[in-house]
């Protein structure tokens, strides 16, 4: 987790904290999955708590980088804290909406997602990546 307030050029991605819940673990999985397996030098994240009890260097992140939210429900959590520091949001996406295009797949449990949890966290993160690439095109 990133946690010292960097400047530009940086995707800050703040998935859901909905803890013991499955779609709050795909979104948080998902967030890894980017920044460790498409970009670990481009995107980071820090703990959405920080961000809701106004932590400084939360607020910097978010005020000083592009965001992306990954919500686990219709509350929209994550994306609400970004829109309370007065920065709006990039890109968000609840992780209801992977479902979609994937109704066979769903996560086995909370703690283990299962085969079909991992793959729709794959499939998300894979998404999310693609907006990532389109940043740097429209940024050339």
């Amino acid at each position: 987790m990133e946690d010292k307030a960097e400047k530009g050029n940086k995707v800050l991605v703040l998935p859901c904290s909905g803890i013991g819940k499955a779609y709050g673990e795909m979104a948080r999985q998902a967030a890894y999955t980017l920044i460790e397996d498409f970009y670990p030098d481009q995107v980071i994240t820090t703990c959405l708590a920080k961000l809701m009890i106004g932590d400084p260097d939360a607020v910097n992140l978010v005020k000083n980088n592009t965001v992306f939210t990954i919500d686990g429900c219709a509350s929209d959590c994550a994306r609400k804290n970004v829109e309370s520091t007065g920065k709006k949001v990039d890109h968000s996406v609840r992780v209801i909406n992977i479902f979609k295009h994937h109704k066979d797949l769903r996560p086995t449990g909370v703690l283990d997602l299962g085969e079909p949890g991992f793959k729709l966290v794959q499939f998300l993160a894979e998404d999310l990546a693609k907006e990532i690439d389109c940043l740097g095109k429209k940024e050339d």
